[in-house]
């Protein structure tokens, strides 16, 4: 104790300190998953962290929710322990994403709770009592992408855009056991270039120039993004012996942890290992913060979030849907007005011929009553 106590005046003991801080508190890393169905994003999260979070599903059921036609967000919770360290895990998975002919609109239900997320832990944090507060921010957000070997579709691009803004993004390449070596590459590429001429922000994990090891790293982790990934949970006998989690081909092994194979160990390396701190702290002053400026621009201290149509950037296409609507619905008056005097000519015409038809009957049977007074009047004189 006297050697601590001489040692200085203790300030470089404070890493010390926090690190005991965070031992006894854990964490909480929240993760998002988003993509179409059937891309292995419960596998991956699975493998990533070692247990079954969540079971595998049945997605040749999934067309039976067309009529719904929604993008559901479903969350799985779960507490992790190694080395007597505990981390408090959400994941959020969102099923019905782009599994639909017609997909607009599919992002709104994921973007809105990135958004709900951080409007909770602001008005949680204007309250008189912090201490339970729940925080379901998202700290990173895994998009998965169709391993098609040629580009980057519309609606990738699309929600891309919105959650780059608001997360931090991280794309990864789905299933990439079912491309050749020389085809993910330039698949990659691709994405990566539309990815530049797009504007898409995506996280980039920061370059520490006091640590060159570390930079070394995240460089490294910078330019195999976007991430190619095998999901596989079951174990597997390689050609020479060893047991490994992968997929079982005719060719051979998929391994999941081999980097000539893929890059789950880079991904995993970069949510897990070397930058989930990073995340957490991002989110807390970049994203939450943009959040939190953007809102305290437009309203006053307690006030409510606007709903959607009470958003004034809702009011024009509200504006313009109004106005498409009243102009609809003048053609469709000034078409049924139309239709009633076509309606009123061809009754006017069919009066006018029944009555031309009456005069006829009537003018027909004046003359055969004409007739038969004539052969009347002829019979009773030859009687006489």
């Amino acid at each position: 104790m006297s050697a601590i106590m001489s040692d200085g005046i203790g300030i470089a003991n404070l890493p010390n300190q926090r690190h005991k801080i965070v031992a006894k508190r854990g964490a909480h890393f929240t993760i998002m998953v988003v993509g179409e169905s059937g891309l292995g994003k419960t596998t991956l999260v699975n493998t990533l962290f070692s247990t079954e979070l969540s079971p595998a599903k049945n997605y040749h059921r999934r067309h039976h929710k067309q009529l719904d036609k929604l993008t559901e967000v479903d969350i799985i919770k779960a507490e992790l322990e190694e080395k007597q360290f505990k981390t408090k895990l959400t994941v959020i998975d969102c099923p019905g994403f782009g599994d639909y002919v017609n997909n607009r609109d599919s992002w709104a239900p994921i973007v809105d709770f990135i958004d709900d997320q951080h409007e909770a832990y602001m008005r949680q944090e204007q309250q008189p009592q912090r201490q339970d507060k729940i925080d379901l921010r998202v700290h990173a957000c895994l998009y998965f992408i169709r391993p098609t070997g040629h580009t980057l579709k519309p609606l990738d691009i699309e929600i891309m855009k919105r959650l780059g803004t608001r997360v931090n993004l991280i794309p990864v390449i789905a299933k990439a056991d079912t491309l050749t070596q020389n085809d993910l590459a330039l698949f990659k590429q691709r994405i990566r270039e539309v990815i530049h001429s797009q504007d898409i922000r995506i996280y980039q994990p920061p370059i520490d120039a006091d640590d060159e090891a570390a930079a070394e790293h995240a460089r490294i982790l910078q330019d195999a993004m976007p991430f190619s990934i095998i999901g596989s949970t079951e174990d597997v006998t390689t050609a020479d012996g060893r047991v490994v989690k992968g997929r079982e081909y005719l060719w051979g092994v998929a391994e999941v942890e081999n980097e000539n194979h893929c890059d789950f160990r880079k991904l995993r390396s970069l949510l897990i290992r070397t930058h989930m701190l990073d995340l957490a702290s991002t989110t807390e002053e970049i994203h939450y913060e943009n959040y939190r400026q953007a809102q305290m621009e437009v309203r006053k201290p307690g006030e409510q979030k606007p709903r959607k149509f009470e958003n004034p950037k809702f009011k024009e296409e509200e504006e313009a849907l109004r106005k498409r609507f009243t102009e609809q619905v003048k053609a469709e008056e000034a078409r049924f007005r139309q239709w009633e005097q076509h309606l009123i000519q061809e009754r006017d015409r069919l009066n006018k011929d029944l009555e031309m038809a009456h005069s006829a009957i009537k003018a027909l049977e004046a003359e055969l009553d004409n007739l038969q007074a004539g052969y009347g009047g002829r019979g009773t004189g030859g009687r006489r």
